[in-house]
């Protein structure tokens, strides 16, 4: 397990934990926390997968079970003609028949049963850390587009801040009516931007709803913060905790299983013994006896070699199945490992330098604005580009916690996004 994550993102564990809003919207913000716990208790994927436990729960059951005995009954010389007519000189046998399995055929199918069962928890527990990460994932995305609409709105609400200075400044002479229509125009175009994140922001929630169990959200919105950033550990170490995931635990379980399943395709051409006891009654002297047989079965002409040539291709391609399987996972640890890094090192240029100068001139040519020193446009473009540096912001921080929320779920720790809350 890779516990290099948990420690060094140690102060992106209360990212989403959150604090709650107070009054009755308490009740209708939605932490991390509450997010997954009610995606575990609504995903229908999880249930199948747990339904997959007992069903090999249930085979693994029968594996065990011992062959039924057989009861016969057999007549002869009856129902014929001249001495045999009727029943007079009848032989009647009462028979009991059980096969012994013998070179350990029951053990072998017993351990491919439990191996099943093995592979079958295993599995389970893939599936919960997939929907942990795709709630994660749906989570921060609602989270963002929420940040970025917050954003917009406080740049319409600077664009909104000019125009009654702009208007002294007409009314004055200082301005044309034209920059009138023009900061109408940057302000209109904001709003369309919002519009449209809008729209973004409803399908997320239904989208989180839907993991959650809800067909329609029925929180008001999420609560988190998305500004704190932790220093992630190096790939290497992501790569070697893959090998903890449980869609490669798994594949240990499904090669004891199928090496089982090729043990008793080859155990099955070596013959079983069935033992069988009765009792013979002749009915024309009213005597009896004991009926006493041993039978073989003679591997003569099924060797069974087909079942267990298709066994042993079967067991061989385990170790490309596995390798196919980690190659996936090594693929998609890599793109949100990369996409992690690159968000750091944005974040760092954006607050470092794009942020604080684009405030600071956007500071400057506002109040130059107001002295007459700037033009309108060039106090639009100012705060179109703090607008822009903090929008960047917030997308370099969403794709932040999406790749650690994906590489958790890669490497099966523990999600520290949600260690504020139930999991």
């Amino acid at each position: 397990m890779l516990f290099p994550i948990a420690t060094r993102l140690a102060c992106a564990a209360a990212v989403f934990a959150g604090s709650v809003l107070a009054g009755d919207a308490r009740a209708q913000t939605l932490t991390m926390g509450s997010a997954l716990q009610r995606a575990l208790n609504a995903s229908p994927r999880l249930t199948a997968a747990e339904r997959d436990v007992g069903i090999a729960r249930g085979q693994r059951i029968q594996s065990g079970a011992l062959i039924n005995p057989q009861l016969s009954y057999e007549q002869d010389n009856s129902f014929g003609s001249g001495a045999y007519r009727g029943t007079r000189s009848a032989e009647s046998t009462l028979q009991i028949s059980q096969m012994f399995e013998l070179w350990g055929k029951r053990d072998a199918r017993i351990a491919a049963g439990q191996a099943g069962l093995d592979a079958a928890s295993i599995g389970r527990q893939a599936v919960r850390l997939e929907v942990l990460s795709e709630t994660a994932v749906a989570f921060v995305t609602v989270l963002g587009l929420q940040r970025r609409i917050q954003i917009l709105d406080e740049q319409i609400a600077a664009i909104d801040a000019i125009t009654p200075l702009l208007q002294r400044r007409v009314e004055a002479g200082a301005s044309s009516v034209a920059e009138t229509g023009r900061a109408e125009v940057a302000s209109a175009l904001v709003k369309a931007d919002r519009e449209r994140t809008k729209s973004a922001l409803h399908t997320a929630r239904r989208e989180l709803a839907i993991l959650m169990g809800d067909t329609a959200p029925k929180f008001a919105a999420v609560s988190g913060r998305l500004d704190a950033i932790g220093k992630p550990p190096a790939f290497r170490s992501v790569i070697a905790a893959i090998d903890a995931n449980p869609q490669l635990v798994r594949w240990k379980a499904v090669y004891a299983q199928r090496n089982a399943e090729l043990l008793l395709a080859r155990l099955k051409p070596y013959p079983d013994v069935t033992v069988s006891a009765g009792l013979r009654r002749y009915n024309e002297t009213g005597d009896s006896a004991v009926r006493l047989s041993v039978s073989v079965p003679i591997p003569l002409f099924d060797q069974n070699q087909g079942n267990i040539l298709s066994a042993q291709e079967n067991l061989a391609k385990i170790a490309a199945e596995r390798q196919a399987n980690r190659n996936v996972l090594i693929v998609v640890a890599g793109r949100a490992y990369d996409s992690l890094q690159g968000s750091l090192h944005e974040l760092a240029i954006l607050r470092d330098a794009a942020i604080p100068k684009a405030r600071d001139a956007a500071a400057a040519i506002s109040e130059g604005y107001g002295q007459g020193r700037y033009s309108l446009l060039e106090v639009l473009d100012a705060q179109a580009s703090v607008a822009q540096a903090r929008l960047r912001e917030q997308e370099a921080q969403q794709n932040f916690h999406v790749a650690v929320a994906t590489i958790e779920g890669l490497v099966g720790n523990p999600f520290a996004l949600a260690r504020g809350g139930a999991r």
